[in-house]
């Protein structure tokens, strides 16, 4: 018996626990959370003995791999001043967001109170903070002390605006983080006039688009339990759930895996849209499911899409994966230093629209692949007639797809690390349709 027939016999077991809602959905640290019955017996065993076999074999991730340590995030300021200098930038501003974390690990959420880093060529970063959270920034803080607070009743951006004269920066260039909201770029201008205000993004993309060897190592784990948790959701599938059902298991696996994930399932016609669509929908034997999502790990995200069928595929299905299989290591290979993004793209065109899915975007219609690190789609793209040269280190998805509307569609999704042979990838290409595992 395989793993899928073993669980058929206790889907409805499975299915009746997950009513338990918040005793099944939100499994942290690889175990269920204890729920008690009317009489007080703790069931987080019962909700153990429910797990599908493939899911419950799974163990937590956590511990695998370090966080980013202090002297690289130093080397990063460090480098960020490097390339203002040679931009011509004296100071950046950056809010909440992912570069906010890159640069200091600092997380804050976006709002309508102003608040962020001032970095200039030299010396160490600014904060600048609502008075009422200096206690909560100052416990996240570790690099520099400087902290300026602004009152309720008071202008953050007149605060801005004289912190940067007194670190030197009365006139020049300000670059601002791409994404700070408008209405804070617009009150920085207008509190500091003889400010020429630039995008940040050579600065902030100069930094993050290449790939330090600790970032790969969590990249490398973040893909690593991505997959075991598709494998373990395929191994617990069967014909007749819905995608509800699927995205249930695929929570179960990564609360098994200790990580934070999830993805979008769509099936059959459904499949045909690249980012899918929100109708109810269930899987029959012999259908096209496509999942695509990912996890994080330390804050670094993997994406992975696995297109299969459960049961016997098409001749016309199994036609159209060899093709996507094919496009995907065209644009691996063309993944190489010293090219250019554009040269992915066109790589992995040229096979689908040479074996007749053409011309142009007519049914591979998106770009091959995004960035992705902190962000799932960061810098650079892979897209036609980008002239972005290639370099080391960089990490960026491979997904070419064949989508025939009102039928099926395939994309296999791995993501790589580029190099002078090519991209290599951080998980093994699906084999087949039908065994999207081997």
């Amino acid at each position: 018996m395989d793993q899928r027939t073993q669980f058929f016999s206790g889907r409805r077991r499975f299915l009746q626990s997950a009513a338990l809602g918040a005793a099944v959905l939100p499994l942290a640290a690889g175990c269920a959370r204890a729920v008690r019955d009317p009489h007080g017996a703790d069931s987080a065993a019962a909700a153990e003995d429910a797990l599908p076999p493939s899911i419950a074999a799974l163990s937590p991730t956590a511990g695998k791999v370090a966080p980013i340590g202090d002297a690289e995030y130093r080397a990063r300021l460090a480098r960020a001043q490097r390339l203002m200098a040679e931009r011509g930038i004296d100071a950046i501003f950056v809010s909440a967001g992912s570069s906010l974390r890159y640069f200091v690990d600092l997380d804050w959420w976006a709002g309508e109170r102003t608040a962020g880093l001032l970095l200039t060529r030299s010396g160490e970063p600014v904060y600048v903070t609502p008075a009422f959270e200096r206690d909560r920034a100052m416990e996240q803080i570790g690099f520099g002390s400087d902290i300026r607070t602004w009152q309720e009743d008071e202008d953050p951006y007149r605060l801005i605006a004289q912190t940067l004269r007194e670190r030197g920066v009365a006139t020049g260039t300000l670059g601002i983080e791409e994404q700070v909201p408008f209405f804070m770029a617009n009150g920085i201008a207008g509190a500091a006039p003889n400010l020429a205000l630039v995008s940040a993004t050579p600065v902030t993309a100069g930094c993050r688009a290449v790939k330090s060897e600790a970032e790969i190592a969590i990249l490398q784990a973040a893909n690593d339990a991505t997959l075991s948790a598709y494998r373990a959701v395929w191994g617990a599938m069967e014909p007749g759930m819905t995608r509800d059902d699927v995205q249930r298991l695929l929570a179960l696996a990564y609360g098994r895996l200790g990580v934070r994930g999830s993805a979008s399932v769509n099936v059959g016609p459904y499949s045909a849209l690249p980012h899918g669509s929100r109708e109810p929908q269930r899987i029959d034997e012999g259908t096209v499911v496509m999942i695509d999502g990912g996890c994080r790990v330390h804050g670094y995200t993997s994406d992975i899409t696995r297109s299969f069928v459960l049961g016997r595929a098409s001749d016309e299905m199994k036609r159209v994966f060899a093709i996507v299989q094919e496009a995907q290591v065209a644009a691996r290979e063309a993944a190489r230093t010293g090219g250019k993004m554009g040269d992915i793209d066109a790589a992995a065109r040229r096979v689908i629209v040479d074996a007749g899915y053409g011309p142009g975007y007519t049914y591979f219609t998106h770009r091959l692949g995004h960035g992705i690190g902190l962000d799932m789609h960061e810098w650079y793209y892979a897209v036609g007639g980008s002239e972005q040269p290639i370099l080391d280190r960089m990490t960026l998805s491979d997904e070419p797809g064949i989508y025939l509307p009102g039928k099926f569609g395939v994309r296999l999704e791995e993501c790589m690390v580029t190099g002078p042979e090519g991209g290599r990838w951080f998980t093994p290409q699906s084999p087949s349709i039908e065994q999207p595992f081997g």
